[in-house]
Formats: structure tokens, sequence, C-alpha cells
């Protein structure tokens, strides 16, 4: 219906004009504050020509490149002894489905330096606190050179980000405790969050709207709706920008605080 048509085409101009990390703070992101596993492909050694897949665990420097320690047994430390060369494929911790983020890391595993063995410890037991077996005889540790990387953030947003735009790159600050807030949103609050949707996107009448991340500019919704002309159900992600840019955990509590009550007003203001 012409009604429809005008809702999106408010949307699609609303989501266009939305602002959000850029790809290489999103990459970082999701590295920084995945949850330590992820799917590394090699080139087979006992099967020529085939290539390996195995769940590892990692966890990243401060230059994002991620750390690994290896078995001599495993698999996946035979094939990289023979090729370095191999691909780390990192999902997003909120990962449920294809409009979630992840990431496709490219480039070369050797084996740590015998000097870097004391700060990288320290950081992979940060990230897997009862990882006691690091100090184990048998396992080596190894680091990824970065040399080419996928993004592909959930519909319509993918790209390539480049190793030296990727390493100056700062993980979103908001993003580590984010899930924390949408959970407590999702939990409490959604009638608040479908409230600031329909104030932003006129029309769209949510009948449910899960915060799947948030970061310092905003966040990303999970809509349920039903067009006014269909009983169809509809399911997407939209961004839900922020007025301003978020600091801190307490600052973007006060901007949502503010959206909710901007979106209050604008609807009472209409009835």
């Amino acid at each position: 219906s012409p009604e429809e048509m005008k809702v999106q085409a408010a949307f699609a101009d609303h989501q266009q004009n939305c602002p959000k990390p850029d790809f290489a703070t999103d990459v970082r992101t999701l590295i920084q504050y995945n949850h330590g596993f992820a799917v590394m492909s090699t080139n087979s050694k006992v099967m020529d020509g085939y290539p390996n897949g195995s769940v590892v665990g990692f966890a990243p420097d401060e230059d994002g490149n991620p750390l690994f320690v290896f078995s001599g047994m495993s698999s996946h430390t035979q094939d990289v002894l023979k090729d370095p060369r191999c691909s780390l494929t990192v999902a997003s911790k909120q990962f449920k489905g294809a409009a979630d983020g992840r990431v496709n890391l490219m480039g070369k595993v050797a084996l740590l330096p015998k000097e870097e063995k004391e700060a990288a410890t320290a950081t992979y037991m940060k990230k897997h606190p009862g990882a006691f077996w690091i100090t184990f005889g048998d396992f080596n540790w190894f680091k990824m050179e970065i040399e080419r990387i996928s993004f592909v953030g959930g519909f319509a947003r993918a790209g390539t980000v480049s190793p030296k735009e990727y390493k100056a790159a700062k993980p979103d600050a908001i993003s580590e405790f984010g899930p924390h807030i949408a959970a407590h949103m999702n939990d409490d609050h959604m009638d608040s969050t479908i409230g600031m949707i329909e104030s932003q996107v006129p029309g769209l009448n949510a009948s449910e709207a899960v915060i799947t991340s948030v970061d310092s500019l905003g966040m990303y919704v999970k809509v349920t709706r039903s067009p006014s002309d269909s009983e169809e159900i509809q399911q997407f992600k939209m961004r839900l920008p922020f007025p301003r840019e978020a600091k801190d955990r307490k600052d973007v509590k006060d901007v949502i605080v503010e959206m909710t009550r901007a979106a209050a007003a604008a609807s009472a203001a209409e009835e």
C-alpha cells in the first residue's frame, strides 16, 4: 500500500544516515570482546590440498593480533608448522545468524619469540582465566600476523579492512559492557525500545524490539513487525542511533533515558 511504501522509504532513509562505528572499529571491537574461540582453517598436512578446520582458543594482543597456545599433538599445530598460511573466522559474542557480525582474518601463524611469552601469558589468561594448562610442556605459543581482513556486519554491511587500519583502530569501549545494558533493556524495558523506534521511524509499529548490541554511537535492534496492509511477520535488524556519543556506562544510561522521555513526549503530543 502507499502507506507501507512510505514507511519503508522512511526506514531506508533513516538507516542510511545513522551514525555507526567505522569498519575498522567494528572489527577490532568484535575481535576484542569475542568469547575467545574461533574456527581456524589450515592447509592439512595429512590430506594435501584439503583445508583442515579446528575450533581454537585465542586472545588478541594490544595490536589485535591473535595469540594461540597449541598442543604439539593437535592437527592444526602440525599444519601451521608445515605451512603457516591460515585463516581465523571469528563470530560476534552475540552471534545467532546471518544478521550478526563475523570477521575472517587471513595471515601467517608463527611460533612466538621467547621474550614475548610472559606478556602473551598475561593476555591469554585474562581472556581464558581457567586455562591452567598453558604452562604444560607440550604447549607452544603462536601469533598470527594478519594480512587480509574481511568483515560482515549483517545484511548490507560488509567489506574489507586493511591490516594498517585494523591496527590503528581501537575497540569501542561501550561495547565491552553493552551486552549487560542490552539484557536489562530487553528484560525490563522493551516497551521503551519500541517507543524509541517508533519516534525515529513513525509507522513501523514494532511488536517486539530486542537490542542485540550497544556501542558508543547507538544500538542494533532486532525488530519484529507486521506491515499495516498485511499479516506477514517481518524480522530485521535496525540501527537505533544515540543523539550524541556516549562516553561511559552512566552516560549510556543518561542517553537512553533522554531518548525514552523524548519518545514518550512525542507520542503524547500526537494523541
